[in-house]
């Protein structure tokens, strides 16, 4: 019986000067040949999200992506505990009024 061979490991390089992201909503778009994902922050009270990261996968590539996610996400909670998700619709819990918090000394 043959042995598999030893995939090699890959090394990411990561550029000195690149920009982070932060991310709390994603539209997916598809066509048969990619998936586009459009990575966008929405700020509390606003109706505007403005994409700061367009990401484009083949189908394969996003659904190893996927993968990848469930396995994280379960290690995440086994070590940090469970992720819990809101009892309103996704649409509920973003887009929400902002409701602004009470100044000191008034009701």
């Amino acid at each position: 019986m043959a042995v598999p061979a030893a995939r090699p490991q890959t090394t990411l390089e990561v550029p000195a000067d690149i920009q982070s992201v932060y991310a709390n909503l994603v539209r997916i778009a598809h066509s048969p040949a990619d998936l586009v994902f459009d990575f966008a922050h929405l700020l509390p009270g606003e109706t505007k999200a403005r994409v700061g990261a367009r990401i484009l996968m083949s189908p394969l590539s996003a659904k190893l992506l996927y993968r990848a996610l469930g396995e994280n996400l379960a290690r995440y909670e086994a070590a940090f505990g469970e992720i819990t998700m809101p009892t309103s619709t996704l649409a509920d819990h973003l887009f929400k009024p902002f409701q602004q918090p009470p100044e000191e000394g008034k009701s």
